[in-house]
Order: C-alpha cells, then structure tokens, then sequence
C-alpha cells in the first residue's frame, strides 16, 4: 500500500474562531488534503484551504505530525490565519464556517479528529499515531 502524506490547517480568523468544513463522508473537520507530487508540505496546505473553502490563508507555525497506521497515512498540521475570500462550497466541504473552540469539538463526531484539533491548539509540537 502506498504511503500517502497530507498538510492541514487550523485557520483562524479575527475573532480567533476556527474554520471548519462538512465532508459528506466524515462530517465537521479541518481543511487539508494530499500533498502532490513535486508540491512543498506548506503549500499544499494552503492549496487545500483554497479549493475546500475558497479562502486564502497565510500559515504562520508548524503545529506537529498524526499518523493513521492501518491506512498509510502522514497529517502535517499548520496554523494560519484567514487572509481573504468568500467561503464557498463543493464537493469536499457541503458547509463552511468558523467556530469557537468548543462549538468546533461538540460538531466534529470523529475522536482522532478531535484528538487532532485538541493538540493544534495547544501549540505545542506534537506527534500522534493513530491504529
């Protein structure tokens, strides 16, 4: 099984509100996706806002790395903040919007992605494997 690595972010906007978006598939989560070949970590992370949400993102600090062990899979994740742009849907985000900390936990249903938000705003680098 090839091993595939994403970059994500944790985008907040002026009132410190995290940017959320709905997977139809895993619901509430942060912005981020596949790194492409011949692509740097940090800008496919900007990238991935853009083409999730239709904002464009400044990232500011390297926030840590999560592996999901069983399915081969490397999360970079990054702060940023929201430089401009109207939030727009797709396919990949049914919604968009930008939550308090708590609202964001109480909306996002999977544990890891929770895990992962908690340890992003913490700020401190960390390193998380998942099963």
């Amino acid at each position: 099984m090839p091993f595939t690595i994403t970059s994500a972010v944790v985008v907040y906007n002026d009132e410190g509100h995290i940017l959320l978006k709905k997977d139809p598939l895993r619901g509430w989560e942060l912005p981020g996706g596949h790194v492409e070949s011949g692509e740097s970590y940090r800008r496919a992370a900007v990238r991935e806002v853009k083409e999730e949400t239709g904002l464009t993102v400044s990232l500011h600090n390297f926030l840590g790395i999560s592996q999901e062990i069983s399915r081969n899979v490397c999360h970079i994740w990054w702060s940023g903040t929201l430089i401009s742009g109207t939030p727009t849907t797709c396919e990949e985000s049914l919604e968009i919007g930008f939550f308090n900390y708590q609202q964001a936990m109480n909306l996002i249903k999977e544990p890891d992605f929770k895990t992962e938000l908690d340890h992003c705003v913490k700020g401190a680098p960390f390193v998380l494997c998942f099963a």
